[in-house]
């Protein structure tokens, strides 16, 4: 079975390579000529590459992974491409280089990117209060646990702002802690929506889902600590409120359209949905097993009511679509003749904005993306790097010292492997120059 799969690979990387080659005109994808960089440029080698194919297909064969899709991209062109494994094991259907998955939190840095958009328009003020869009925000409580048990409800010193959510330091969480679980999971969140996160399924505006944590009470004061939660859902309701259009609309009219987004959605369209990977989950030895129907699975992102579009965590995408995006950022806001954000309104989002409220020894957060400070902090990332991942196992990073844009994409929730933490290091070693 080992050396099945291993042919497999190496005949789908071969396949996947001449399609790439075959379709680098298609509008909505990106180039694929080979990488030349020039002299005294960071380079890669073929032999050092190839550890990436034999790391990947190591999960594949030991059953800790269906598949997935791998880009890396140097200067915006791909340096390695692959599709490994299956995108529906059962089914026998293998996965491909334009198989589109569930990127859950990659959702947060386009919708950060949709408030900055409104910022530069006027319509948002960075320090405004969430308020000014919400007024359900004007007056929040915070769950503050007591000594031998119990919680008190305290109102919030002040007012969360934009850069609150923005910064994930609003206080706000996916209400999952113990003190609150329960008073989430009576208003459909928190434990009600599978692991947090989840909103597919809902049958109400997203505002509406919004205004109703607000009646909850949230884990931490404004501006005092980095907590990781419903901040960037909230701010898909003020991008609703300051456009005056719903999110998705907002967003494939600002972001997504423009770039040539082709296969970035909040729910697939029918037509696609034999492109959409399978969910699987880590099972108690490691090995995969195929997730559920639902919250925790494979949720209603083809056949669900269509009116929730999650800010944080909605979007299906593939990874030609969100190296686009990232290619995006890291060209200052723009993507050849496309402008989407100014140089200044990136640099708010790729430096670190909150000082060591996310990590004392150098990571940071801007305004929508996980900084780099210091070399050592992340993999072996430059300073100046940035990225984040979903809650389905992806990652992405990019690292604008070497010019390098990573994408890595898989569906396993949950997942137990160290796949994730491993890939940006599988990319580091393989550049020599």
């Amino acid at each position: 079975m080992r050396n099945d799969t291993r042919t497999l690979i190496a005949v789908l990387a071969l396949l996947m390579t001449t399609v790439a080659v075959a379709s680098q005109n298609t509008p909505g994808t990106l180039p694929i000529p080979a990488a030349r960089p020039p002299a005294g440029q960071p380079a890669f080698t073929a032999e050092r590459l190839a550890r990436i194919d034999r790391w990947l297909g190591q999960y594949v064969d030991e059953n800790r992974l269906a598949g997935a899709v791998a880009l890396v991209l140097r200067d915006g062109q791909p340096v390695y491409e692959r599709a490994v494994g299956w995108s529906d094991k059962e089914a026998r259907r293998p996965m491909a280089t334009d198989t589109i998955f569930r990127v859950a939190s990659h959702t947060k840095a386009i919708t950060s990117v949709a408030v900055l958009s409104l910022v530069e328009e006027g319509k948002i003020g960075i320090d405004d209060p969430v308020s000014r869009f919400i007024p359900a925000y004007a007056q929040t409580t915070v769950a503050i646990r007591k000594e031998g048990g119990g919680v008190d409800i305290v109102p919030a010193t002040r007012v969360i702002t934009v850069r609150d959510l923005l910064t994930h330091t609003a206080g706000i969480s996916y209400g999952g802690e113990p003190h609150v679980a329960a008073m989430y999971e009576a208003k459909g969140l928190g434990p009600a929506a599978g692991y947090g996160w989840y909103t597919a399924d809902k049958d109400e505006p997203t505002c509406a889902t919004v205004e109703r944590l607000a009646s909850l009470p949230f884990v931490a004061q404004p501006g005092e600590a980095w907590g990781y939660g419903y901040s960037t859902d909230v701010l898909g309701c003020v991008v609703e409120r300051a456009a005056g259009e719903e999110l998705d609309h907002v967003v494939r009219t600002r972001i997504t359209g423009p770039l040539g987004m082709v296969d970035t959605h909040f729910f697939l369209p029918q037509a696609k949905s034999h492109r959409l990977a399978t969910v699987y989950s880590s099972g108690p030895d490691g090995t995969i097993v195929r997730a559920p129907d639902g919250a925790r699975g494979q949720g209603a992102y083809v056949d669900g009511p269509r009116r929730s579009f999650s800010g944080g965590a909605g979007l299906l995408s593939t990874a030609r679509d969100y190296a686009r995006f990232l290619e995006m950022i890291r060209h200052g806001g723009a993507l050849g003749e496309v402008r989407i954000l100014a140089p200044r309104s990136v640099r708010l989002m790729t430096t670190n904005q909150i000082g060591t409220l996310h990590w004392t020894k150098g990571l940071g957060f801007g305004f929508g993306f996980e900084t780099t400070d210091r070399f050592g902090a992340s993999s072996m990332d430059s300073p100046g790097a940035f990225g984040w991942g979903g809650a389905y196992g992806s990652i992405y990073r990019v690292d604008p010292e070497a010019g390098l844009t990573m994408v890595l994409l898989i569906q396993l929730l949950p997942n137990s492997t160290d796949i994730r933490t491993k890939f940006p290091t599988m990319v580091y070693q393989a550049l020599v120059r």
